[in-house]
């Protein structure tokens, strides 16, 4: 039986949920800051927290990527923020031209910053791009991964046939002298948004292997696809509805939201698999998940997503395949159900009891705790 965390008109107030579940564990949200820098760029969807101390960034600070800009175009952020939560201040990291000079690296279609984004050791931040011209996928260009130093200075970039709209949020393995990364890509033959646009089963899971040195920025060394035939269309008010969410397991094995299935799959010997799962192995599918986005392992090893089609976050045990509950992270009703697009991207805080995510209707950080 599935339990449901629900709010009561004057808060947030837990009803029946399982013992020992993750949401069961959270009582507080908290408005940290928003996340509109100095060029008005809108629509958080990325979200970071910093695993080190490196140039203008603090262990613990969380970092916030920009889908849209000024205009409220989709596919045009180009912007990074910066939230101290030991001082409740919020900085710019980083603001990256729309189109990249040419003697430079290289992202073609220009800058459209995705939720793709990941921080290394080293102190480089990966963020994927998936850009247009007119804040539309009419105009989509193929995009990249824009590489920057810890100082959110461009430095390179990855791009080729097998990157095309690097999407959801990433997955990080280090090891020493170089990491593995997942990125899934929602792009490939993805037209208008206009009419009925069909579902195209052409979405991707990329593994990277990425290479460096001490004080080095990272280098592809390989990459493998390692699922296809995943679900993507064309949407004029969410851009790409496609596979968003990605977790990996201490075992290897890699979790991943398909939205459009509503469903989370699994991609087994992620890390080492030479070859594609295909369309991976259900863990769960319906039930509480409305067009599951964003994917975040907390500790003890459940999965949390946040609904994309209303305000819940819905906690699975993906061992035994099983929905354990759901909390309204956002309950407002000026959407209708309430919350309905307002949720994208979450992550754990570093001490493992809480989680920050975005409301991007309002442009916001928030934590729960």
């Amino acid at each position: 039986m599935l339990a449901l965390l629900a709010f009561a008109p004057s808060g947030r107030r837990a009803h029946a949920l399982e013992a020992g579940s993750v949401l069961g564990r959270l009582h507080h949200h908290r408005l940290l800051s928003t996340t509109v820098p100095g060029n008005g760029d809108q629509n958080p969807y990325a979200i970071v927290v910093a695993p080190v101390s490196a140039g203008i960034v603090h262990q613990g600070d969380v970092l916030v990527g920009n889908f849209n800009d000024g205009r409220n175009l989709q596919g045009l952020g180009t912007s990074i923020v910066d939230y101290h939560p030991d001082r409740g201040a919020l900085s710019t990291f980083a603001t990256l031209p729309r189109h990249l000079p040419a003697s430079g690296p290289q992202c073609p279609g220009g800058v459209g910053l995705t939720t793709a984004m990941t921080m290394l050791s080293s102190g480089y931040v990966i963020v994927g791009s998936l850009p247009s011209e007119d804040g539309t996928t009419a105009t989509k260009g193929q995009g990249c991964l824009l590489v920057l130093d810890s100082g959110g200075r461009l430095v390179g970039s990855f791009a080729g046939p097998r990157i095309d709209g690097p999407w959801g949020n990433m997955a990080l393995r280090e090891h020493p002298g170089g990491a593995t990364l997942f990125v899934s890509n929602t792009g490939f033959a993805v037209g208008s948004p206009d009419g009925s646009p069909p579902v195209v089963n052409k979405a991707t899971i990329l593994r990277l292997d990425l290479a460096y040195a001490p004080g080095q920025a990272p280098r592809l060394a390989g990459q493998t696809v390692v699922a296809d035939g995943l679900d993507e269309q064309a949407d004029k008010s969410v851009f790409i509805i496609g596979p968003t969410g990605l977790a990996l397991d201490a075992d290897g094995t890699l979790y991943a939201s398909d939205a459009i299935g509503n469903r989370i799959i699994a991609i087994d010997q992620a890390l080492t698999r030479t070859g594609s799962a295909g369309r991976g192995r259900e863990i769960s599918r319906d039930g509480l998940l409305r067009r599951p986005l964003a994917l975040v392992q907390a500790p003890g090893g459940h999965l949390l997503t946040t609904n994309g089609l209303n305000g819940q976050v819905v906690e699975i045990d993906p061992k035994a395949g099983r929905q354990i509950g759901a909390q309204w992270f956002d309950s407002d009703r000026a959407q209708s159900p309430p919350g309905s697009g307002d949720l994208f991207g979450i992550a754990a805080t570093p001490d493992g009891d809480g989680f920050y995510y975005v409301e991007d209707d309002v442009n916001t950080l928030q934590l729960a705790n």
